[in-house]
């Protein structure tokens, strides 16, 4: 059976939405040392406000000039562009062209990408408000299978942490973070 990546999409968008309602310290730490809680949900904000206008066919120089800044309120600005990029996901072929900052993939790989990161992003906002870090079964599942048979090449992108050494046996979602460098473990 196909994974439904549009609804994965939306449910992705609804997580982290649950998880940025919950932030009360928006200068808190967050798993990657690098980002305050308000880094992170910036950094997410940002990705979906270019989507609608990538899945248009604009290049990602373009259209990041064309933005406005976020403002203040993060909360209202997640559910805004949050919306608007699940709008734009449904209305896209899956074949279109999208012209990204490194690459031209089809819109069907820049939505499991896209997903995949605010599944794992979701983790972090969790982990770092001290809300449920637990993700939905389909999500963990289809992340980790579009991870899994690159997992040695997910750290050489440099856009994770190196892996953290979890047994095989442990639960999927710790090993789906784990090979993202974040250590998910309950006693970690």
């Amino acid at each position: 059976m196909a994974t439904d990546w549009i609804a994965l999409q939306a449910l992705a968008a609804a997580e982290f939405g649950r998880r940025v309602e919950a932030v009360t310290d928006w200068d808190a730490p967050t798993p990657d040392s690098e980002w305050t809680t308000r880094d992170l949900v910036t950094h997410v904000v940002d990705e979906q406000r270019w989507i609608p206008l990538l899945l248009t066919g604009q290049a990602y120089d373009q259209a990041e000039a064309d933005l406005e800044p976020i403002g203040d309120d993060l909360a209202a600005a997640w559910t805004e562009h949050a919306t608007r990029a699940t709008a734009a996901w449904r209305d896209v072929p899956a074949d279109v062209s999208v012209h990204l900052s490194t690459d031209v993939v089809p819109a069907h790989e820049y939505l499991a990408e896209q997903t995949s990161d605010i599944t794992i992003h979701t983790w972090d906002l969790a982990r770092a408000t001290g809300t449920d870090e637990s993700l939905p079964d389909e999500l963990v599942e289809a992340v980790w299978h579009r991870f899994e048979p690159k997992i040695e090449d997910l750290a050489a992108t440099g856009l994770y942490a190196p892996p953290v050494d979890v047994p095989d046996d442990a639960p999927l979602q710790v090993r789906l973070l784990a090979v993202t460098g974040r250590d998910a473990r309950v006693d970690a």
